[in-house]
C-alpha cells in the first residue's frame, strides 16, 4: 500500500459553495448553541412556520401513500399538481396559465436555483434590490454569476427604486430578481412597477424573475403578481411554494411559472438534478391549494395579529422603532436610536437577554441598522421576547 497521502482536488463550485455563507447567522447560531447548554434562549431568527401542516394535508398524503403512490415522477412535475398551480394563477391573472407553463421543484429555493441554471452563464451579471433575502447571493456565487444589488428606499418603507434599478442595468445583465412581497421588509411592489419594469425589461432582452412566496400572507393591500401586472409574458418567471402558506417547509414543494420554452429547459436541468419529487407529497400539495381557504386564512390573521403585537409592545420603545409590514412573517426593527448598530444589537440583546434576532446586515448594507424580528413563536412567547427586548433597550437609554 502507497505512503503517498491523497492529493485530493475538488471542483471551483465547491470550493465557492464552501465559502458561501456570511456572518448574518453567527448570532443564531450562537443562540442554538446557549440553548443545547440550557439557556432560556427565545429564537426569533429562522422563518420556518410554526403551525402544524394541516391534518387534511397530512390525511391525504397518507392516503395517497397507501394506495401506492410511492414511485418516480415525471420530472417537471405530476400534472394534477401542475393544473392547480396553474389554476391558482388563472384566478388571480388576467392571463391563463396551463401546466405547459408550470415546472415543480422541491421547494423555492431549488426552483430558484433551476431558474438561474437556465438564464445564467457565469460571469453573466443579475441585479437584485437590497436588503434581499439571504438565500440569494449564494446561489448567484455557486453558479459564478455577479449580483449587482440596488438599495430600497428603507426609510420610505423599503420601497423598490425603478430608477435605481434601470441604472444598474449593463450589458451584461441578464436577470432583474425582485421578492415581491419582501423578505426580511415585508413590503409589496406596485402592480405599476412591476407592470413598468416587466416592459422595460423586455425592450432589453432581460428576463424579470419574480419570487412571491410569501404572496399569500398579505395585511395592507393585495398582493399583485408579476405575470398579472405585465403586458407580455415572454421575459416573466414567477417562484412560488408551500413552505410558508401552508405550513408545509418541511415537505419541500415550490414551483416555477414561466414560458413553455423555459420550462421545456427547466425540465431537462429537472430530469439530471432531483429526478422528480414524491408523487404522494405532490397530490397531497395539489389537494392543499385546491381546499386551502379556511386554514391558510387562519394562519394569514394569526401572523396579523403577532405582527400587529410586536408593532404595539417595540415601535416607539426608547431607542426602538418597527417599519409596519404589509405581509411576511417579519418585522424589521430600527435600533440606530440606541446607538448601537442592528449587528451589535442583535449580539448584545442575546447576551443581556438571551433573545436570538437577526442583524439587518445580514440581508444588506442599507438594513445595517435594523434587526429581523420573526414571527414564527406563538403569542405567549412573543409576549415574553417583547418584554426582553423593552427591558434591554431602556437599559441603553439609562446608559
Amino acid at each position: 500500500m502507497s505512503s503517498t497521502p491523497f492529493a485530493a482536488q475538488y471542483s471551483e463550485l465547491s470550493n465557492r459553495l464552501a465559502h458561501m455563507q456570511g456572518g448574518g447567522w453567527d448570532v443564531h447560531d450562537r443562540a442554538m448553541q446557549m440553548q443545547r447548554e440550557g439557556a432560556d434562549v427565545i429564537l426569533l431568527c429562522v422563518g420556518d412556520p410554526d403551525f402544524r401542516t394541516p391534518e387534511p394535508i397530512i390525511d391525504n398524503a397518507v392516503s395517497y401513500m397507501r394506495v401506492g403512490r410511492t414511485h418516480y415522477s415525471p420530472a417537471l412535475g405530476e400534472l394534477n399538481l401542475r393544473r392547480a398551480v396553474g389554476d391558482l394563477e388563472t384566478a388571480t391573472s388576467p392571463w391563463p396559465c396551463g401546466p405547459e407553463e408550470v415546472a415543480i421543484f422541491s421547494g423555492a429555493t431549488a426552483a430558484t436555483y433551476g431558474v438561474m441554471s437556465c438564464l445564467l452563464n457565469p460571469g453573466d451579471e443579475i441585479v437584485i434590490p437590497e436588503p434581499m433575502y439571504v438565500g440569494y447571493p449564494p446561489i448567484m456565487k455557486a453558479l459564478d454569476a455577479k449580483v449587482v444589488s440596488v438599495p430600497l428606499d428603507v426609510a420610505g418603507g423599503f420601497e423598490l427604486s425603478v430608477d435605481g434599478v434601470k441604472a444598474a442595468v449593463t450589458d451584461k445583465t441578464r436577470v432583474v430578481f425582485l421578492n415581491t412581497p419582501g423578505n426580511p421588509s415585508g413590503s409589496i411592489i406596485r402592480k405599476s412597477k412591476l407592470r413598468e419594469m416587466a416592459a422595460w425589461c423586455l425592450e432589453r432582452d432581460i428576463w424579470l424573475v419574480v419570487d412571491e412566496v410569501y404572496s399569500m400572507f398579505t395585511y395592507e393591500g393585495l398582493h399583485r403578481s408579476a405575470r398579472a401586472a405585465a403586458n407580455s409574458l415572454d421575459n416573466i418567471v414567477m417562484i412560488d411554494g408551500l413552505s410558508k402558506s401552508h405550513a408545509m417547509s418541511g415537505w419541500r414543494i415550490g414551483w416555477v411559472i414561466a414560458p413553455p420554452s423555459l420550462i421545456e429547459r427547466m425540465g431537462d436541468y429537472a430530469l439530471t438534478t432531483q429526478f422528480g419529487c414524491p408523487q404522494f407529497i405532490q397530490d397531497a400539495s395539489a389537494f392543499a391549494l385546491e381546499n386551502d381557504q379556511v386554514y391558510v386564512g387562519q394562519m394569514r390573521e394569526r401572523y396579523r395579529y403577532r405582527r400587529d403585537l410586536v408593532m404595539h409592545k417595540l415601535d416607539k420603545e426608547p431607542g426602538l422603532s418597527c417599519y409596519r409590514p404589509r405581509a411576511g412573517m417579519f418585522v424589521m426593527c430600527n435600533t440606530a436610536g440606541t446607538g448601537l448598530s442592528g449587528g451589535q444589537f442583535a449580539e448584545q440583546l442575546l447576551d443581556a437577554e438571551g433573545v436570538s434576532t437577526v442583524p439587518g446586515d445580514a440581508f444588506g448594507p442599507s438594513a445595517a441598522d435594523y434587526v429581523r424580528i420573526g414571527l414564527a413563536q406563538d403569542e405567549a412567547v412573543l409576549k415574553r421576547a417583547c418584554k426582553r427586548i423593552r427591558r434591554f433597550a431602556k437599559s441603553l437609554a439609562s446608559q
